[in-house]
């Protein structure tokens, strides 16, 4: 079947390959070449669905002829076809212009790991230093993580400036190293993180530091 539609001719007067062969290339991805055999006459039935598929491939190889001559005559008339952009000058075309005005605030959870992660945030657009173990460990000794836990016995109570909030800070403190950005509130959870560790770090170098009462 496959020798005899290879030496079909079509109305056209070219001979072209076989259905049954243009099927096997198709999904091969490779066209063998026919072996070297006596030629026999050709059967001049066809089935009516391979001469459907080699219509369909002869339209296919025009439309690819008319495309790239239609290319090569526009790039001999100075219109070339316009080149890809990078990846990176693509991205600076399509991304919306921001001036950061309108950039979206972070968003933390409403607990101790967020509060802690949002006041690293700020810490470090301030340059104040404390890590993220550093800065749990002193707050479960000092609070237990109880953003409202207020020291009613120890001297600074006594005074009547009792240490309050995560850290454990009294007012005066609080006051003094309070970061401009965060909370006015001593028991605002974030507040008083970035204040203490303001105040550790000019103490101590760092709330990493601070292994006790500070």
């Amino acid at each position: 079947m496959r020798t005899a539609l290879r030496h079909t001719k079509l109305t056209t007067g070219l001979t072209v390959l076989g259905a049954a062969g243009v099927a096997t290339a198709a999904l091969t991805g490779t066209a063998h070449a026919a072996p070297q055999t006596e030629a026999k006459p050709a059967k001049t039935a066809v089935a009516p669905d391979y001469a459907v598929k080699a219509d369909e491939v002869l339209k296919a190889d025009q439309t690819a002829h008319v495309t790239k001559d239609a290319a090569a005559e526009k790039k001999a008339q100075g219109q070339s076809e316009p080149q890809p952009k990078s990846a990176t000058e693509a991205k600076d075309r399509t991304a919306p212009k921001s001036d950061g005005a309108d950039a979206k605030k972070a968003s933390y959870p409403d607990n101790l790991d967020g509060w802690i992660r949002e006041a690293m945030s700020i810490m470090k657009k301030h340059g104040i230093p404390g890590s993220y173990d550093g800065i749990k460990r002193n707050i479960i000794r000092e609070s237990g993580g109880d953003p409202n836990a207020v020291n009613d016995w120890d001297i600074n109570a006594q005074k009547g400036i009792p240490s309050k909030g995560l850290l454990q800070v009294i007012q005066p403190t609080f006051d003094q190293y309070h970061v401009k950005g965060t909370a006015d509130k001593l028991t605002d959870p974030v507040a008083n993180i970035v204040a203490a560790c303001n105040y550790a770090a000019d103490r101590y170098g760092t709330m990493d530091n601070v292994d006790s009462a500070y």
